[in-house]
């Protein structure tokens, strides 16, 4: 009875004490996996002088890993965008039959073994593939050729890109879409003139991701595409070429794969974000 007589800030000051100190002192239990986490990242950069990084810049085989890595993935990232924009709009409806099926098979390559994800496209695509016999007998030869990088690159990456579109079109308040549709607009203009626009930070994010994730694929690419420099050998390939050949050209591309990673990551967080708040 005594303590129901206190003013109600008075009972619930060291409740509040208590939770402020455990989020004050919360931070020594963190800080060992936030070690963790960033001290290999930083060991890149201490282990990879300036000076060395020029100069293995200039390396033929650096370029050539560069220039392909940046025609494979952008490529990938566009053809993303031209597929998997409808995909996405469809997706968003909420009448869309066996969603949740169609849902967990495109979530499942980003959480496949990159491996199996080689594997697969090998069966499906490779000359004694399931599609890839058909194309043998035309003469189309996709194993092996950088069409089968790019497509090794979209089948990992393409998913992050439609999610981020799938939630896009569905933060868009159907109202509008409604309105415009009253107001005469065809399909094709309600989507171009007012769907796109509302949903364009989240396909712009999406993109940046696909392709950063597209950038550092390496399981399913060495498997279905191999691994030949100037042909079909990313800067994920060289690397893992690099570290029996040359550590520092491996390292070199390291550095720039992470520095892409990180600015990606950067312009996501802090750019894009920033234009939905």
């Amino acid at each position: 009875m005594a303590h129901s007589s206190l003013p109600w800030s008075r009972r619930v000051r060291p409740t509040a004490g208590v939770k402020t100190a455990f989020r004050d002192l919360v931070w020594l239990p963190a800080l060992p996996l936030l070690l963790f986490l960033m001290l290999p990242l930083l060991a890149m950069f201490l282990r990879a002088p300036l000076a060395d990084l020029l100069a293995n810049l200039v390396q033929p085989q650096v370029w050539q890993a560069i220039s392909l890595s940046l025609i494979t993935t952008l490529t990938t990232t566009a053809v993303t965008i031209v597929l998997g924009t409808p995909l996405a709009y469809w997706l968003a409806r909420d009448n869309v039959p066996f969603r949740r099926l169609i849902d967990t098979f495109i979530d499942l390559p980003t959480v496949l073994p990159p491996a199996v994800a080689g594997v697969a496209l090998l069966m499906a695509f490779g000359r004694r593939g399931i599609i890839g016999d058909y194309l043998d007998e035309l003469g189309i030869h996709i194993a092996f050729t950088q069409v089968a990088v790019i497509m090794a690159q979209m089948f990992v990456a393409a998913p992050l890109f439609v999610k981020a579109a799938i939630l896009g079109f569905q933060s868009i308040d159907p109202e509008l879409e409604q309105a415009a549709a009253l107001d005469g607009a065809s399909g094709w203009q309600i989507f171009s003139h007012v769907t796109l626009p509302l949903a364009w930070v989240a396909l712009l994010s999406g993109s940046v991701m696909t392709w950063a994730r597209a950038l550092g694929e390496f399981g399913a690419t060495i498997i279905f595409a191999g691994n030949f420099p100037g042909r079909t050998q990313t800067m994920p390939l060289a690397i893992y070429l690099g570290f029996e050949l040359d550590l520092g050209l491996a390292l070199t591309m390291s550095v720039i794969l992470m520095g892409c990673s990180f600015a990606v990551l950067m312009l996501v967080k802090y750019g894009l974000h920033r234009e939905l708040s």
